[in-house]
């Protein structure tokens, strides 16, 4: 089974992207094994290890600018010689790794059909109703010619959200209505990230959408997941212009 995910998409072949899974590491239960999350109480000397193994795992030689996540809508230009918190980064230089990390949040990778400019915004339910997704893009000279691919997430059929959720996004987008499924339980609905994080690419012009067809939760082998076991390792999700 790979340790990496690599998009099927049409993006230029100098555009380098992958997620990572679970598989190959050397962190122990319960972050067990290929942990890239230092804020999560693994032993940082595994992170460490892992984040090695992952630059030699994907051939590059750079540092990647591992960002403060927050579950913002914040932007952050790279390279930059200080990060504060953001929850996205835009790159137009070559070999600058924009990466998020995640355990049942959603990663979307973009870059635009030439290839020249990348980037990648971590989704959770806050940030997407916010508008990570459209500050990323607004990021891009073009962003009608962006594609996107969104990464492994948490699945329609098993994220339950509260009337609070779905209020929020119903508040931005009336049409969000479509990605929530009443629960049997009272105030309960299920919630498609994949489908509100399509809707809302398209509204900001961004029509060529790929991915969006893994579930963290479900698939425990694989992918970490936040809600199927709270104390966690995350999953990464790069992408770059290879010079």
């Amino acid at each position: 089974m790979d340790q990496v995910i690599t998009p099927q998409w049409p993006a230029p072949a100098h555009v380098k992207a992958y997620t990572t899974t679970r598989l190959g590491g050397v962190s122990k239960a319960p972050f067990n094994s290929f942990n890239l999350g230092a804020h999560v109480g693994d032993d940082p000397s595994h992170v460490a290890h892992n984040r090695q193994q992952l630059k030699a795992l994907l051939g590059f030689k750079g540092e990647v600018q591992w960002l403060n996540q927050i579950h913002s809508a914040e932007v952050a230009t790279l390279p930059a010689e200080s990060l504060s918190a953001a929850d996205a980064s835009f790159s137009a230089q070559p070999n600058v790794v924009c990466a998020v990390l995640t355990a049942d949040c959603l990663p979307v990778l973009m870059t635009d059909a030439a290839g020249t400019q990348v980037a990648a915004a971590h989704a959770g339910w806050r940030g997407l109703c916010d508008g990570v997704l459209e500050n990323t893009l607004a990021q891009f000279s073009e962003p009608t010619e962006v594609v996107a691919w969104l990464g492994p997430a948490i699945g329609p059929q098993v994220f339950e959200v509260g009337d609070e959720v779905r209020a929020a996004f119903v508040s931005v987008d009336p049409a969000a209505e479509a990605a929530f499924t009443k629960r049997d339980q009272p105030g309960k609905w299920l919630a498609d990230l994949y489908q509100l994080a399509r809707q809302r690419l398209i509204k900001a012009g961004c029509e060529q959408i790929y991915g969006g067809n893994e579930c963290t939760y479900s698939d425990v082998e694989r992918f970490y997941s936040y809600r199927r076991d709270q104390q966690t390792g995350r999953m990464a999700s790069l992408i770059w212009l290879e010079k």
